[in-house]
């Protein structure tokens, strides 16, 4: 280990860095004052290392930074090493993982025009906005577009439950609906269980939005005014409606099979 990556000891629970870190991996939207992103694990932090992302400070448990494999060891220029109880009060996991990066965050860029996209209408539960956005990485979509109301993209718990997509896509968050439109040049698609084509059978086309809306309000009418198209997912099991992490899935991958299949 070089001295640049020799870690710093930190014992105070009353440190600024500790308090900040603690804000950041407790909260929602922390990440958006101070910004900076805080991604737990070793999941985590290979997936940002993988996509190119260097952190800006690591940080370890006492007991596990003696363990740290070298592209964690020696990821970030700074290092940080916390009493193993200080870090169990301010890790979010039942299971403290031992290391975490700190990733400088900005303000997102301005919608792609023509990307394929994944628009999400005011979705609020954490964890159907983290598995939208794991579909949306492994379908070939490339943005996310986050109508204003939606859950904070990058939270700890949508990092989790995104399990490292964050890093393969652009993220774009808090938009109003008027400026999505103005600014979006691919066609909508708008899920509805009563009308349009049957996802099965219909033509569609690539690069594309797909509309994901708010877990029992559906798409805001504005959306659904300016859709290409409506699609249907047939349920012959009958049941009312599907829940909107599984509903982006099944559109999703129909998108990644109908671009594959040209």
């Amino acid at each position: 280990m070089t001295a640049a990556h020799a870690p710093t000891f930190i014992q105070s629970a009353g440190n600024a860095f500790v308090k900040d870190l603690r804000r950041l991996a407790q909260g929602t939207t922390a990440y958006r004052r101070q910004g900076r992103v805080w991604v737990e694990g070793d999941h985590l932090c290979g997936a940002a290392l993988a996509r190119g992302r260097q952190p800006a400070v690591a940080v370890f448990s006492e007991s596990f930074w003696p363990l740290a494999p070298a592209q964690y060891a020696q990821a970030a220029i700074k290092n940080i090493v916390l009493p193993d109880a200080l870090w169990a009060g301010i890790s979010a996991l039942e299971s403290p993982a031992g290391m975490g990066f700190l990733l400088d965050w900005s303000e997102p860029a301005a919608l792609q025009p023509r990307a394929p996209t994944v628009v999400l209408d005011r979705l609020q539960d954490a964890g159907n906005v983290g598995s939208v956005l794991r579909s949306a990485a492994a379908f070939g979509f490339t943005q996310i577009a986050a109508i204003k109301g939606t859950a904070a993209l990058w939270s700890p718990k949508v990092l989790r439950a995104g399990m490292g997509a964050h890093f393969a896509l652009q993220l774009v968050e808090g938009l109003e609906v008027p400026v999505l439109l103005d600014a979006l040049q691919a066609p909508l698609l708008v899920t509805s269980s009563h009308q349009g084509d049957l996802l099965h059978r219909a033509e569609l086309p690539w690069p594309c939005a797909w509309v994901m809306g708010h877990e029992g309000q559906g798409v805001s009418p504005l959306l659904e005014q300016r859709a290409s198209q409506h699609i249907r997912i047939a349920q012959p099991g009958g049941e009312e409606s599907l829940n909107v992490a599984a509903a982006a899935a099944i559109c999703l991958h129909a998108s990644a099979a109908g671009c594959l299949g040209r």
